[in-house]
């Protein structure tokens, strides 16, 4: 039997939204601390209403430009919840989440 080879292409696209919160308050984090979605603008300066769902793809959270550790918390579609943390984040720092969904083409 003759050697075949199958070649597949498949093309990877990305869509990022990101929302921003910039904190007025410090904000005082213990394990389960949440941030409601309504707290945050959206790309466009738009109060957000809600975060995406991702079927495919990830969230990232960035604590004054900093990206955090995947384990350290989770998004859901009405907020932002800590894990495992305690700290007082100071008055001024900016939160970024960032919602990232691919999409595959064969």
């Amino acid at each position: 039997m003759a050697l075949s080879l199958i070649n597949i292409h498949v093309n990877v696209s990305a869509n990022s939204t990101r929302f921003f919160n910039v904190l007025a308050a410090p904000l005082s984090v213990t394990d389960g601390t949440t941030v409601p979605a309504t707290a945050f603008l959206d790309d466009s300066g738009t109060a957000a209403t809600a975060f995406p769902t991702v079927l495919n793809g990830y969230y990232n959270l960035y604590l004054n430009g900093v990206l955090q550790e995947g384990g350290t918390y989770t998004i859901s579609a009405t907020e932002l919840t800590f894990n495992d943390v305690t700290a007082t984040i100071a008055a001024g720092t900016p939160l970024v989440v960032e919602v990232v969904e691919l999409s595959t083409v064969i």
